[in-house]
């Protein structure tokens, strides 16, 4: 379905990695399935990303240089490397000065970079901005955010978790939570084993799943890009077997596939997960999924059938939780199938960019104007 109006977006990508799949982690599947759909829907969509990621021109004075780390040096996800500022940095402010040149060449701006830059020159561009926050208060955005002339961005959050952190901060927002497209994330039969998917990294806490599968007596999938080399090599790799395996950085098809013949998915966020992309995947495959209740997380399993939380930490609260939902799979076959089409109903990727679409078309027509999105 195409939109009645043809917009001109730029959207502004994280500066970390490619928007490309197998994704990076979720806010990277977000921008690119933001990119996707609004293309599906006949907006014309430019691409502010590092170099490699899909639909970005290299020649266009819009791609970043790729982020390399020194020789030696054990990349993170939660630190960069010099060339963040030496390089990324410079050339975002190169592209921001691109749209400066020429701002009648664009409608509007969707920015999900995680660097203040953005926020900072918001008033200069000439092109409205919308941004999303995707994570916990930072401190250098909202000041950029403050110090900011003329029109500033306005602001989405992934969660009203989020939503109230930031406006403690001093940014309002509105909140459209990340969305699931159900075609790449189709039913799924079940199965024996617990899955856990997601990036290697102390925040994410894959190794507390391995407590939960062993507690359950249960086999244990492992699915998920490496973020944190040392972490994983102490806390995760040492404690693979036959029972527990690790089956490294999957393509979205073998991901969804996986997770979709898996007994239950294990969330064991060890921080205030923001939104929580897992859950929604999981539950549109049908499988059920047992988490930690923690930030955007909780008002994911509110109101979603198949999900269960447990307190932060608790792994056996966590393990029981497992167990009850697994029980409730297995004595009632309709069990997945609702699952899914309650996931479909609440985080369909379709209604997400509907609701963008009214975002930008307000922002457009409306942009000194305080707004909220409607329930």
């Amino acid at each position: 379905m195409r939109a009645a109006t043809r917009l001109r977006i730029v959207i502004i990508a994280p500066l970390r990695f490619p928007i490309r799949r197998p994704h990076a982690g979720g806010l990277e599947s977000a921008v690119w399935n933001e990119a996707d759909q609004l293309r599906a829907r006949g907006h014309e969509v430019t691409m502010i990303a590092v170099t490699g990621s899909d639909g970005t021109d290299p020649t266009s004075g819009f791609a970043i240089p790729r982020l390399t780390w020194p020789a030696g040096a054990r990349p993170t996800d939660d630190t960069y490397p010099p060339d963040y500022e030496r390089v990324s940095v410079p050339a975002l402010d190169q592209a921001l000065d691109l749209i400066k040149a020429q701002p009648d060449r664009f409608d509007v701006i969707s920015n999900h970079c995680l660097h203040p830059l953005p926020l900072l020159r918001a008033g200069e561009l000439g092109v409205p901005m919308v941004s999303t926050l995707h994570t916990p208060v930072d401190q250098s955005m909202v000041d950029a955010h403050l110090a900011a002339t003329g029109q500033r961005s306005h602001f989405l959050s992934v969660s009203e978790h989020t939503r109230s952190e930031w406006a403690a901060a001093g940014i309002e927002s509105s909140v459209l939570g990340n969305a699931v497209d159900p075609s790449a994330w189709p039913l799924g039969p079940g199965g024996s084993e617990l899955v856990w998917f997601g990036r290697l990294v102390p925040e994410k806490a894959p190794h507390l799943a391995i407590d939960v599968a062993e507690r359950l007596g249960r086999a244990l999938v492992i699915a998920g890009r490496v973020g944190d080399e040392k972490y994983a090599g102490q806390f995760v790799f040492p404690r693979l077997s036959d029972s527990i395996r690790y089956v490294g950085h999957l393509a979205p098809e073998e991901l969804a596939e996986l997770v979709g013949r898996s007994a239950c998915s294990i969330g064991t966020p060890a921080w205030e997960e923001p939104f929580g992309l897992v859950a929604p995947e999981a539950l549109m495959c049908g499988t059920p999924v047992a988490s930690f209740a923690v930030g955007g997380v909780s008002e994911i399993a509110d109101g979603s059938r198949g999900m269960v939380t447990a307190e932060r930490g608790d792994v056996a609260g966590l393990a029981e939780a497992a167990n009850v939902l697994i029980e409730r799979s297995e004595h009632d076959p309709e069990f997945r199938a609702a699952t899914r089409a309650g996931a479909v109903a609440r985080f369909s990727l379709e209604a997400r960019t509907r609701d963008l679409e009214v975002v930008f078309l307000r922002l457009i027509d409306e942009p000194s104007s305080v707004w909220e999105l409607s329930a």
